[in-house]
């Protein structure tokens, strides 16, 4: 599930970064180019931990799914006799 958030967040980022990089005037004077700076370092900064929490993220392994189907399978199965 969070592996699916993480590709979300990248291609959004990659659509804005496509929109908006051609408009940036990163060597322009003054507020404009300050912003324009800080805008593309954020977004360098989002792709970058989205990146690493993709990548990193800790893989579930089969003896863990498997110790928890035996647990649901139990859970399953209860008698109410008396």
């Amino acid at each position: 599930m969070n592996k699916n958030r993480y590709l979300l967040c990248l291609l959004l980022c990659g659509l804005m970064l496509y929109y908006a990089a051609p408009r940036l005037g990163v060597f322009n004077g003054g507020t404009e180019g300050i912003f324009s700076i800080s805008w593309l370092a954020l977004a360098l900064f989002v792709i970058a931990g989205n990146l690493t929490a993709l990548l990193y993220a800790p893989k579930k392994t089969k003896t863990t799914q498997k110790h928890t189907r035996k647990i649901m399978a139990k859970k399953r199965v209860r008698s109410f006799s008396r």
